[in-house]
């Protein structure tokens, strides 16, 4: 028996509770792990407290990002007592997921721990950080250097816009965070590395089609008219990558900074990334991250308080990373 965070949704109502299963109740996957560590992102958080329609089947074990150590495999990569993180893939959403003692899941879908991480750091970074490190090799891969000029991060005070703004700042970029909380400039610019701060407001309304060029690139999770007025202000043949919707799935934007101005709009999706890819931005965490930064804004709990940290995260009483203990 493995203790286990379980949503139902029946004739009884939508609820959440801890149970106890048998391994003969998992999914029939190749790689069945005992979990050390998962995390409670804010996707977990709306799933348990029925706050959007996150899950699309049940019973369902929330739960999108774990590591542990393999206990069986017919997967020709995984051997028992290998140690393996995974991200993504639908897990929590479609698949049982890492809010469980126990989990079963395709190989395929596993990765390597990097050498320069131990478990407890992979969930620190956990979905978060991969898109963080996603997004720059998406700059990257466009030519995007530090000499171009500076970079900008929208929803900066966030999960994946920490990760943006430590990476890109120990890669040697100046970065402009945007932020809605004016307390946050401190934390962004002395402890992540931004060079300066600007108000989210600045970019949240309807903009112009073209505005003065600001930014050589960006990273945006943010969209709708904030992605918007962010392309009108990239300087000419720069680059943004686009990895959320927190203000909305619209994009009331332009064509003219992209015929005008020769910019482009990339997307970037850690959830059905490309393994190859995956284990690289991985390795690149590993070697390029300040994990004694982020192992500070994290707290471990354990799984019993799964449940109720989830409410207090939608209810905005958490800060920085929540990692749940399983073992």
């Amino acid at each position: 028996m493995f203790k286990a965070l379980v949503i139902e949704n029946d004739e009884q109502g939508y609820r959440t509770l801890l149970k106890d299963l048998s391994e003969s109740q998992l999914p029939n996957h190749d790689v069945t792990l005992d979990i050390s560590y998962s995390t409670l992102n804010f996707k977990d958080a709306l799933a348990i407290c029925n706050k959007g329609p996150i899950v699309r089947q049940f019973p369902m074990v929330p739960g999108i990002d774990f590591v542990g150590r393999v206990t069986a495999s017919r997967h020709s990569e995984w051997q028992q007592d290998d140690v393996a993180l995974l991200t993504g893939w639908g897990v929590g959403e479609k698949q049982w997921g890492g809010l469980a003692q126990k989990a079963s899941v395709s190989g395929d879908w596993l990765v390597d721990v990097p050498a320069t991480l131990s478990p407890l750091q992979t969930m620190a970074i956990g979905t978060a950080g991969l898109t963080a490190m996603l997004c720059v090799m998406a700059l990257e891969k466009q030519g995007v250097t530090p000499v171009r000029g500076p970079v900008l991060v929208t929803g900066a005070s966030g999960g994946v816009g920490s990760f943006s703004v430590s990476l890109l700042s120990r890669l040697g970029f100046a970065v402009i965070a945007s932020s809605g909380r004016a307390s946050d400039e401190d934390y962004l610019i002395n402890t992540l590395g931004a060079s300066s701060v600007i108000d989210r407001r600045e970019l949240a309304e309807p903009g112009k089609p073209l505005a003065k060029e600001r930014w050589a690139a960006a990273i945006d999770s943010v969209g709708s008219h904030t992605l918007s007025n962010v392309l009108a202000a990239t300087q000419r043949d720069g680059v943004v990558a686009a990895c959320g919707m927190a203000q909305g799935l619209d994009l009331p934007a332009s064509v003219a900074p992209f015929i005008l101005r020769g910019v482009t709009l990339t997307g970037v999706d850690s959830v059905m990334c490309p393994k190859p890819l995956r284990q690289q931005a991985w390795q690149r965490l590993g070697e390029h991250l300040d994990t004694a930064l982020f192992s500070k804004l994290t707290q471990v709990i354990p799984l019993s308080e799964a449940k109720q940290a989830a409410q207090d995260l939608l209810e905005g009483k958490v800060r920085g990373r929540l990692i749940v203990d399983c073992r």
